[in-house]
């Protein structure tokens, strides 16, 4: 595999589940090569009780071209069902696409290419395994976001605060609007430029998806 598995068990011990794992890891993997060349990649893998998405009891991060980690919760009560729903494929999915477009024109600075790249890699699991939005890419009303869509100088301004867009941070904003937000972007793109396939899922610059879902009513496809 040409995805290195670290395991980070000084926090708690993951041998009972190592197997299914390194199972869905492997999926992922083979899921992502089958669209674009897949890079070497060292996945962080630690255990840690109550530093994941409730939801679902794992969570995901990207840290540069080359790595990634996963967090995970086996005492939370949602963490089995991830493993049988195909959460965790998904999640290194997600985390990968991240990797891949840090290596392209990265992840971004401002809240319009932050907007992009997770957009970007939300769907991009979704065109992968057929699934629906995850529930932070479907988390608020078409009013919500349409009450808190950015103009064009909130996008491309520097500083912007990352945890209260995706997080609900400090309360502004509801939790996961920018999740959902850059979901609907990324999907108007998509429906303007039908056929994406390869690197374009990657090194699409931020501008054009931004462009292309400008003016649009928010998709919901």
């Amino acid at each position: 595999m040409s995805w290195h598995l670290h395991w980070l068990e000084a926090s708690g011990d993951l041998r009972p589940w190592r197997d299914t794992i390194t199972a869905e890891v492997e999926i992922a993997r083979k899921a992502v090569a089958g669209v674009l060349p897949v890079p070497p990649l060292d996945i962080l893998i630690e255990r840690l009780t109550g530093a994941t998405i409730p939801e679902t009891g794992t969570t995901g991060r990207a840290y540069r071209p080359g790595l990634f980690a996963l967090t995970l919760d086996p005492d939370n009560t949602n963490f089995a069902g991830s493993l049988r729903n195909g959460d965790l494929r998904r999640t290194v999915a997600h985390e990968a696409h991240h990797c891949l477009r840090m290596a392209g024109p990265g992840y971004g600075w401002t809240l319009g290419e932050a907007l992009v790249s997770e957009g970007l890699a939300g769907r991009f699991v979704s065109h992968l395994f057929g699934t629906p939005p995850e529930p932070w890419e479907c988390a608020v009303t078409d009013a919500v976001l349409e009450a808190n869509r950015p103009d064009n100088a909130t996008l491309v301004a520097n500083g912007h605060d990352h945890g209260a867009w995706f997080f609900g941070a400090g309360g502004r904003y509801p939790r996961w609007l920018g999740y959902t937000l850059g979901y609907r972007i990324v999907g108007d793109w998509l429906m303007a430029n039908p056929g994406v396939d390869g690197r374009a899922w990657v090194d699409v610059a931020a501008h054009d998806v931004l462009r292309a879902a400008r003016g649009r009513t928010l998709s919901a496809g």
